[in-house]
């Protein structure tokens, strides 16, 4: 029992502090799929549940839903919330359509994308701007908060473009039910964007 305790608390740890991924930890991997159903029972109390998808490799915690009930007290949040910018949104949203498409077209399994091609999904629904070098920081920055995130990783290379590895971890937070309505969102945040390019212009 207490080897087991022990086993539970190594896996728990990293869970608290993060995603668990199959690929690069095979050890943990393998003991979350042994004891995945006793993790469930064990973070319970503490307000989480297990997203424990084995098909796409990726493990991680998350608050449980709020009770509907109001004569029960809601537990503190371990996990915070984080607020998300538009662009940043948006990105997420382009990068899920994008790994869906990437899904349907073929048998690899590892979507690849050079900074030149992330930069150019959230471009073309920005502002026009006469300073492009200002855009294109700007959309980096925003890169770099998905890679934060753990949505993107950033993948090491000697030479050539800087490209990343789009995690499938993305599809637990885009499911399917929102991809389907994708378009009807695209259109919003092109109204949003034109928006905001009317106010600039008006200033």
């Amino acid at each position: 029992m207490e080897e087991e305790t022990a086993n539970l608390s190594t896996l728990v740890i990293p869970l608290l502090k993060g995603v668990i991924y199959r690929e690069g930890n095979e050890r943990l991997w393998s003991d979350l799929l042994s004891l995945h159903p006793r993790i469930r029972d064990y973070v319970s109390v503490l307000g989480l549940e297990l997203v424990f998808d084995e098909a796409e490799g990726y493990a991680f915690l998350q608050s449980c839903p709020e009770s509907a009930d109001p004569g029960v007290t809601p537990l503190p949040r371990l996990i915070a919330r984080r607020p998300l910018s538009f662009p940043v949104s948006l990105l997420l949203a382009l990068l899920r359509k994008k790994l869906a498409e990437f899904d349907a077209g073929g048998d690899n399994t590892r979507l690849v994308l050079s900074r030149e091609e992330i930069v150019e999904l959230l471009r073309v629904f920005l502002p026009d701007s006469s300073n492009e070098t200002r855009i294109v920081d700007q959309i980096e920055n925003h890169i770099n908060k998905i890679v934060e995130l753990g949505f993107l990783r950033r993948l090491k290379t000697s030479s050539g473009p800087t490209s990343f590895e789009v995690r499938r971890i993305l599809k637990a937070f885009v499911d399917a039910q929102w991809l389907a309505d994708f378009d009807e969102r695209l259109a919003s945040y092109q109204a949003r964007c034109s928006s905001v390019e009317d106010d600039a212009s008006n200033e």
